[in-house]
């Protein structure tokens, strides 16, 4: 069997842990999900006493005669881990049905990088594991979780009104730029700046030969998907619909082969998704004065913006030469921790738009006792009056009003709480739960 060992000096501490650790407590067994490459396996280790993997052949095989053989009998051995269960899917039932006999919680934790076709569900899976298999998702690491925001600013802080103003130090717009091509990859993060491209490209690249077509029998296009993660990326941190993607790849292929079909589109979106590679970002539309004007469609995100950024060939020198470009992929970085801190908060990650007026404010934090936040997101300080005005705009036509505002800013000293509209301005390498 192949074992991995941890470098507890390399390994970074992760916001799921906590988590993982609660639900050990209650359920027999915990499942993790989350693309490949973001650290599923390495922080299941640290809190595993045995493990297995199923990207070893001949566990595999073994598996697949006898599932049973695989599960470690000793107490002492638990949690176990079972690495991929996704590639024997008859584990998952197993492992309900082992959970069923023992009173202990806590004996197994699985981990899957790939949600499985509905048709294999079907043929293989037979029982959700409601009350027995609690469900993670894992996501690649926040800028906290990476050390490279200091925390100073804390979501949890400014929803209970004891969020003080503290100097953080200003961060040079070219860290900013540096942080987005590196991705949150926990294999990239000690990796020498001129080479923090080449993981995300590889992860594309992964995609594309090997992935989309992982754990089925059809065979899809490599020049499709590619076209398809290249409008995915074009559009990120916006509100497009399939429509709108097939127009992009039309106008950027020049009337090469398309991806015309309504029903490909879809297949190929549902593949990205199975692989937990689109984070779509929900509507909110909840106490607006006018709900009948409030947008429905989700804004669209792929897992990490280093992908898109991997797609569209950026590089730290292209985002500063093109700074439209470089605030949508900041947002898309600054909403991609907004949706690991309000996971680790038990929370929900929105957007909002009002379809006639066109107001539109970037993040809506849903906590879980029912409060909410607006926040809007700035890569320049210059863009903060601008963020302000339509914050209050929002806020005049809320029937219930936000517990605060922010306003989460790429190049900014301090950490903030404007006087006249009580409004907080937070460097995104200031922030945490």
């Amino acid at each position: 069997m192949i074992e991995i060992a941890i470098n507890e000096k390399e390994y970074r501490k992760r916001l799921i842990e906590k988590k993982l650790e609660d639900y050990l407590s209650v359920f027999g067994a915990v499942s993790i999900e989350g693309p490949k490459w973001c650290g599923k396996t390495w922080t299941s280790l640290r809190l595993s006493k045995s493990e297995v993997y199923m990207d070893d052949d001949d566990v595999r095989e073994m598996a697949k005669l006898d599932v049973k053989s695989i599960f470690n009998k000793d107490i002492e051995k638990k949690p176990q881990l079972i690495d991929e269960w996704h590639l024997v899917p008859t584990i998952w039932d197993a492992v309900r049905r082992e959970c069923d006999k023992i009173t202990e919680k806590g004996n197994f934790i699985i981990t899957g990088s790939t949600t499985l076709p509905d048709k294999i569900m079907k043929e293989k899976v037979h029982h959700s594991g409601a009350g027995r298999i609690g469900r993670l998702n894992m996501y690649t690491m926040s800028l906290y979780e990476s050390g490279d925001s200091l925390g100073e600013a804390s979501l949890t802080k400014m929803l209970n009104n004891t969020q003080e103003t503290i100097n953080t130090g200003s961060v040079e717009i070219l860290q900013l730029a540096k942080l987005l091509i590196r991705g949150g990859w926990p294999a990239n993060i000690n990796v020498s700046e001129n080479k923090i491209g080449l993981i995300p490209k590889s992860y594309i690249d992964s995609i594309l030969n090997i992935d989309m077509n992982e754990g089925t029998e059809k065979r899809r296009d490599k020049d499709k998907m590619r076209m398809l993660l290249k409008s995915l990326s074009r559009n990120e941190s916006s509100i497009v619909g399939n429509k709108t993607i097939i127009k992009d790849i039309e106008e950027y292929e020049n009337g090469t082969e398309l991806l015309s079909s309504r029903d490909t589109v879809i297949d190929y979106l549902d593949v990205l998704d199975r692989l937990h590679l689109i984070e779509n970002q929900g509507a909110y539309g909840e106490n607006y004065r006018s709900p009948n004007r409030v947008g429905k469609s989700p804004k669209r995100h792929l897992t990490d913006p280093s992908l898109s950024c991997a797609c569209l060939g950026l590089t730290p020198e292209k985002l500063l030469k093109d700074l439209n470009t470089f605030g949508f992929m900041f947002e898309a970085l600054v909403e991609r921790d907004l949706r690991i801190y309000m996971d680790y908060l038990d929370g929900h990650l929105y957007h909002f738009r009002d379809n006639v007026t066109g107001l539109e404010v970037d993040s809506i934090l849903e906590f879980s006792g029912g409060e909410y936040a607006a926040v809007e997101i700035k890569l320049g300080y210059n863009q903060v009056d601008e963020a302000k005005k339509s914050l209050l705009n929002f806020y005049d036509n809320m029937i219930k009003k936000p517990s605060f505002m922010c306003i989460i800013v790429g190049k900014c000293s301090a950490v903030v709480r404007d006087p006249e509209t009580g409004i907080y301005i937070v460097p995104i390498t200031a922030l945490k739960p």
